[in-house]
């Protein structure tokens, strides 16, 4: 008998009335992702993760070939679309997690993705700046869903963006967020780190396949933002 939370599997569809072309034909992409809802918080997809994963797909045509990061990936929706998109994708958690570094390599293996061959898994602890930052290699693109839920964390996730983008001139940070409080805001930090932002349009997420995105993230109000290094 297992003495921790029990495990659910909960299934996304992407769909598109186009394939990567552009030309009419249907495709379709489903994603399994286990989840203890009651662990911590990288073991549950929070509402931002779908919103940033229906965006990679809807643009999943820019994806392939690509070099991405994810942070914080948790559950790692997000970046399990960019792989089977055709991205090269490593994902990342806290290393003082193990266990969460383990349930993001349990969502791999229940998409088919094998570790070391299809996609990566590293530890990566925001703020702090190890040998394997230097390792990871020339990125085109870092993702983040809701790593910004608490203040208290927010200096040490854009102290590390800010460091990756010095590392990869020309790459961006796409990130979704749960807005908790209209007193919580990273604009000073993005200015302290010379960093900018660009806040993307989500209300036609989906169109093609019909999705309701009033409904993927009903009460909650999500933002997708794209940072860049300010020129």
């Amino acid at each position: 008998m297992s003495d921790g939370p029990p495990e659910t599997l909960k299934k996304f569809v992407f769909s598109s009335k186009h394939n990567l072309k552009g030309e009419p034909q249907e495709e379709q992409l489903e994603v399994i992702i286990p989840e203890l809802l009651q662990a911590s918080y990288s073991f549950y997809t929070w509402p931002s993760a779908p919103v940033l994963a229906w965006f990679l797909w809807d643009n999943r045509q820019e994806l392939v070939g690509k070099k991405i990061l994810e942070i914080g990936s948790g559950t790692a929706l997000p970046g399990i679309v960019a792989a089977k998109c055709g991205a090269k994708v490593i994902l990342s958690d806290s290393t003082t997690l193990p266990k969460s570094l383990n349930h993001t390599k349990r969502s791999c293996h229940l998409n088919n993705l094998v570790l070391n061959e299809h996609i990566h898994i590293i530890g990566l602890t925001w703020g702090l700046f190890l040998d394997n930052l230097d390792l990871i290699g020339k990125l085109d693109l870092i993702l983040g869903s809701d790593c910004f839920y608490e203040p208290s964390v927010f200096e040490d996730v854009l102290v590390s963006v800010s460091y990756l983008l010095d590392l990869n001139q020309g790459a961006k940070f796409l990130c979704t967020y749960q807005e908790r409080s209209s007193d919580w805001s990273i604009e000073h930090l993005l200015a302290k780190w010379n960093l900018s932002c660009q806040v993307h349009n989500i209300n036609n997420l989906g169109v093609s396949a019909g999705l309701d995105i009033h409904k993927l993230v009903g009460d909650h109000s999500i933002h997708l933002l794209e940072i860049s290094r300010q020129i």
